[in-house]
């Protein structure tokens, strides 16, 4: 078991989690704030951080996890070596969940409950809900870069190529209506579309070598 020590989860909650696990039906089991789909008196804008966070590591492992931030879990013992535990700070939450994807463990999610009200000290966050969501951001940015290169690469290049292309197009029939002078504009937005195609097939090729990597791992 896994428990953050803010105090904003109820230990009595603890058999929620464990009996997925002994009933055989998962290997690992996330206690979700949200997976009732309600806020449970979560701030907006620290709700709002929490739904990006979701959305990015989900695209990085494959799951569809509705709290990627709790630290209220349960792990079935074999899991354990699975784990790189390499992290330091916020973003381990998102590492495990990760690493259980890569293991194709079998993950359920339970409804748990959660308190803001603070510790007995009055200060539930040792951190700044913007601090602490950057990091986290940036770290799975890391991350996507060698998991989900075509996302991480190959989109922004599509947009960089989209957005050149556009430009292009468009200043060159200026220049050929006589609205501007000069074809720099044209080149640059032509510059623009070729950092994309680049960016676009580095992405394609990172995917490939990834995807050779893990064949080779199983």
């Amino acid at each position: 078991m896994t428990i953050d020590g803010d105090g904003q989860h109820n230990p009595q909650d603890i058999p929620l989690l464990v009996k997925p696990i002994v009933d055989g039906e998962a290997d690992l089991v996330n206690g979700s704030r949200y997976l009732d789909k309600k806020q449970h008196g979560t701030p907006i804008y620290r709700r709002l951080g929490q739904t990006v966070l979701d959305k990015t590591t989900n695209i990085n492992s494959g799951l569809e996890i509705t709290d990627s931030q709790s630290g209220f879990r349960a792990f079935a013992a074999f899991t354990v070596p699975a784990f790189r535990f390499s992290k330091t700070g916020f973003s381990i939450e998102s590492e495990m969940l990760m690493d259980a994807a890569s293991s194709n463990f079998k993950i359920v999610e339970v409804q748990v409950g959660v308190s803001y009200k603070g510790d007995k000290n009055g200060k539930i966050h040792t951190k700044s809900p913007l601090t602490h969501g950057f990091a986290v951001f940036v770290k799975l940015l890391q991350d996507m870069e060698f998991r989900r290169p075509l996302y991480y690469f190959t989109v922004p290049g599509i947009i960089l190529i989209i957005i050149g292309l556009a430009l292009g197009l468009d200043f060159f029939g200026k220049y050929l209506d006589g609205q501007m002078s000069t074809l720099m504009p044209t080149i640059m937005a032509s510059m623009i579309g070729l950092a994309g195609i680049f960016v676009a097939f580095t992405g394609i090729i990172l995917h490939s070598v990834a995807g050779m990597i893990r064949n080779m791992e199983k």
